[in-house]
């Protein structure tokens, strides 16, 4: 048993993001490659792999802020959104008024994590979904330890995009973001025994009444084509409630191809989420299909498509979620 509770305290203790490779941009080696993450981290806990094709994480500089994720444009970061999304749920339920998530260092109590760099944007549709006011409360971000100074600002961009969103179900999500006060100190918490165990062991008795529990992802089984779409992206489709009028646009920046394309495969190798397939005909030919739920706009295809025959759609109609897109149907094969 004891053996039981010390396997599950290392996975609660280890702050390092889960990294998918194929989801990377460098892995993918598309044009222009990326260095959100890297630029992002306040820590120094990102360096390039070998001849720049990958990224590395050090888990003895990394503090779990989250603002490497909350970047990444293709979910090759990713933390589970579950416990926070569980935190936002049971406020709305018990009839608490409003949610609130508040940062390891601000001193408000209620649900807490080590950073509000993991607030991303499914999360913040989520809360609008179930109708639930979310206050969002940080502390002295310009002496934080954990994130970085500009996390206020971040948060701004993130509830923006998920109220581009959202603009489609007509019920924004109604989001506070501002630095705790002494009063918030008194925000009621609640974690589960098991949560507050390991909270207690990993961390002495600091702010256990209301640390969110959390545990590192397993590793996405490529196999499986729905593990390749990151769970951020899922909860966005999730999220889509109340359900958006049939001809209501919903803001998912996502690719169409134009009669300059030459058939090639670039577009589909670079795909960080195989959002994008090339299929042979078998007449002949091929076909690009789009699964739009599953692409994340990174943009990576645009960028690297050898004729430029890549543009950005920048809204679709809800139906489109449900069947693959035909973006190309040609005779010919390269």
């Amino acid at each position: 048993m004891l053996g039981g509770v010390l396997d599950r305290l290392g996975e609660y203790g280890n702050p390092v993001p889960r990294y998918t490779a194929p989801r990377c941009l460098l892995e993918r080696q598309a044009v222009g490659g990326c260095d959100a993450c890297h630029a992002a981290c306040p820590h120094e806990a990102i360096a390039f792999g070998p001849l720049g094709q990958s990224i590395q994480l050090d888990p003895q500089r990394c503090t779990g802020c989250g603002l490497c994720v909350q970047v990444c444009p293709s979910g090759a970061l990713e933390y589970d959104l579950t416990a926070s999304l569980q935190a936002v749920r049971s406020a709305g339920q018990t009839g608490a008024g409003e949610a609130t998530l508040t940062c390891s260092q601000s001193g408000a109590g209620g649900p807490s994590l080590p950073c509000l760099g993991r607030v991303t944007p499914a999360l913040v549709s989520a809360a609008g979904a179930w109708n639930t006011p979310l206050t969002l409360l940080h502390g002295d971000c310009s002496a934080c330890p954990v994130g970085a100074p500009d996390v206020p600002e971040r948060l701004r961009r993130v509830t923006e995009e998920a109220q581009e969103l959202r603009a489609a179900t007509r019920q924004p999500a109604q989001v506070t973001v501002r630095e705790a006060t002494p009063g918030d100190g008194d925000r009621a918490g609640h974690i589960s025994r098991r949560g507050a165990f390991v909270q207690l062991l990993r961390a002495g008795r600091q702010q256990v009444a209301q640390a969110i529990p959390e545990r590192p992802l397993p590793f996405v089984d490529w196999s499986v084509p729905e593990e390749r779409t990151p769970e951020e992206w899922r909860w966005r489709v999730r999220t889509l409630k109340p359900a958006p009028a049939p001809d209501a646009g919903v803001h998912w920046p996502a690719p169409l191809v134009d009669d300059t394309c030459i058939d090639c495969p670039v577009c589909a190798n670079v795909c960080p989420t195989q959002a994008i397939t090339r299929e042979q005909k078998p007449e002949g030919g091929v076909q690009l299909l789009l699964n739009l739920s599953a692409c994340t706009g990174c943009r990576a295809c645009l960028r690297s498509c050898p004729p430029q025959a890549i543009h950005m759609q920048e809204e679709w109609l809800a139906a489109a979620f449900h069947l693959p897109i035909l973006l190309r149907d040609s005779d010919s094969v390269m």
